[in-house]
């Protein structure tokens, strides 16, 4: 499991309020991801997935002070996010295959309007 932790914030920054979450437990994640907002008195982050998978657990909830380097949530590396994506994926050229369909159907009326 990859933790999700607090970066540092600053040398003046001692805390952080969880803003919201991108992603809820189960959702796959890529590494880089953004998965939550945090909130300080100086600026507002994204904490980036640190390894691809699935968000497994979420520790700390909207509205949450935590300090730097608190664990955030886990995610379970491995084939469950790349298995998620692939589904998605595979809805791209199913959507990419209609649009074909439409392009001809069109056609003929257009010579017929002449």
């Amino acid at each position: 499991m990859a933790e999700i932790r607090v970066p540092t914030l600053g040398e003046s920054v001692t805390e952080a309020t969880i803003g919201r979450w991108f992603k809820q437990a189960g959702e796959a994640v890529a590494v880089d991801e953004p998965l939550v907002e945090l909130e300080t008195d100086k600026v507002t982050i994204e904490v980036p997935a640190p390894a691809a998978g699935v968000l497994a657990e979420i520790t700390a909830k909207d509205g949450e002070t935590v300090a730097p380097g608190a664990l955030l949530g886990q995610i379970q590396e491995g084939a469950g996010g790349k298995a998620a994506a692939k589904p998605a994926a595979a809805t791209k050229p199913a959507a990419k295959a209609e649009e074909p369909k439409a392009t001809p159907a069109a056609a003929p009326k257009a010579p017929a309007a002449k």
